[in-house]
């Protein structure tokens, strides 16, 4: 392939690079992709320029913000990645105005993770981090670099905060901060048996809870327990937990900034099996993960021990490690936002990840992955009463597949959009129009135009 556009700033690696290998590597093995050029931009006027070459040399795109897509949305086979991780990565904070600017390469909560809709900690207190978006940078495809704000570009605004992937390159977030104690109550309870949290969530809660097995096989409940407040007050408020006697209780008073750590090592021992006590394990890099999403109204206990028979099985038949993690975050602050407000539809439900992963690079395990991951969906789906099967498409940033089906100029609506967006999708199509007509933004859940 030949060298950069003339105008470009940044890095440009190809296949005969040294750092080729890194460039293309990914944090799941199984979404790498060999592309023709992946070039680290140094700003919106590189990932400008980059979409203009692309669209001159008939080439596809794709764009790498953290780089922790399952589905291969960061990488491209035979194309280009406009990657923001190297130099747009940074923040800067602005304490008098209370605005967070951050580049659209850094790896927590921004990117896909918000412009999908963004849930996290603090979701109970102030909201998705989409409804935190005061104003964005985001390059189109024609290689407009445009404000979206509530001011200016109100409509693109609009539309990024759900669907951002489907119009443009945002290469900068600016985000509403809040007040927040220095010190939180977090950390691990491991219980044996299969066990349930039925009590309602209030706003200063979050928990991430995982029905799994030890490594001897029993069935064992895993909480990521969150209380925006004093180890004092979190024990008072989790009692009915910690009462039951925890085989394992790392739960503590900690600094705010130390949560990402927990949740990940947690993640960590669920995907690879580490020891319980192996908590200092960073994130997994070079492994193969799958996910899949599915809403559920709430917890079910019949589900919950149909869930804990299975998985065994499933993960010895695959020969993968499998487990089903229960997202419970209290919704009223993200119910009081209407559907029409942005492009991310609301509901009253939990969301529920299904994780498989897996060590050697057999590209034969994904039909075997697919298959015991549909099962475990299909237990959770049974056991559904509220939620409609037809509008059941889980929280969009899990999308698990990629869409090989759709080419760039023709996609289909069988990648689930039209149910992902609902009564939204419309007004969406008729902007998918306006700013990408010829579907240059076509790796996650891609948006047919008007």
């Amino acid at each position: 392939m030949s060298g950069p556009p003339e105008s470009f700033t940044g890095d440009w690696v190809t296949p005969d690079h040294p750092q080729y290998a890194e460039a293309v590597a990914r944090w799941a093995t199984n979404a790498e992709r060999r592309a023709k050029a992946v070039a680290f931009v140094k700003s919106p006027q590189d990932v400008a320029t980059v979409l203009r070459y692309a669209t001159q040399s008939k080439l596809p795109i794709a764009v790498r913000g953290g780089g922790h897509s399952t589905s291969g949305a960061s990488s491209i086979e035979n194309g280009i990645v406009v990657d923001l991780s190297r130099y747009l990565s940074g923040a800067r904070v602005d304490p008098v105005a209370k605005l967070a600017y951050v580049g659209g390469g850094a790896i927590w909560g921004t990117g896909v993770l918000l412009l999908g809709g963004g849930y996290g900690f603090l979701t109970g207190e102030h909201g998705l981090a989409l409804d935190n978006l005061m104003q964005a940078t985001v390059v189109t495809a024609r290689g407009e670099i445009l404000t979206a704000s509530a001011e200016q570009n109100s409509d693109l605004f609009w539309g990024i905060r759900g669907a951002g992937c489907n119009f443009g390159v945002v290469t900068e977030f600016v985000l509403r901060l809040h007040p927040q104690r220095r010190t939180v109550f977090a950390g691990i309870l491991a219980v044996s048996g299969a066990k349930l949290w039925e009590t309602g969530l209030s706003e200063k809660e979050t928990i991430f809870y995982a029905q799994t097995t030890d490594p001897a096989g029993n069935a064992l409940a895993l909480f990521v327990l969150f209380y925006n407040g004093s180890e004092q007050e979190g024990r008072a408020h989790f009692k009915p937990l910690l009462d039951i006697g925890p085989v394992m209780d790392t739960c503590k008073e900690i600094p705010y900034e130390e949560l990402n750590s927990i949740q990940v090592s947690t993640c960590i021992w669920l995907s690879c099996c580490k020891v319980i006590i192996s908590l200092e394990s960073n994130v997994g890099h070079g492994h193969n993960y799958y996910m899949k999403g599915v809403f559920a109204s709430g917890p079910e206990a019949d589900v919950v021990k149909k869930l804990v028979s299975r998985i065994p099985e499933l993960s010895k038949q695959s020969g993968v490690k499998l487990n089903v993690l229960y997202e419970l975050v209290s919704t009223n602050k993200v119910l009081s936002v209407p559907n029409h407000a942005t492009a991310h539809i609301r509901g009253s439900r939990i969301s529920i990840l299904i994780v498989a992963s897996w060590d050697d690079k057999a590209t034969d395990k994904l039909d075997a992955v697919r298959s015991a991951a549909i099962e475990l969906r299909d237990i959770i789906l049974q056991g559904e009463r509220i939620i409609p099967e037809s509008q059941n498409t889980g929280y969009g940033n899990y999308a698990s597949e990629e869409i090989v089906s759709a080419a760039p100029k023709s996609p289909t609506s069988s990648n689930g959009a039209e149910a992902l967006f609902g009564e939204n999708y419309a007004r969406l199509q008729r902007l998918k129009k306006e700013h990408d007509p010829d579907l240059m933004f076509f790796k996650w859940c891609p948006i047919i135009p008007a």
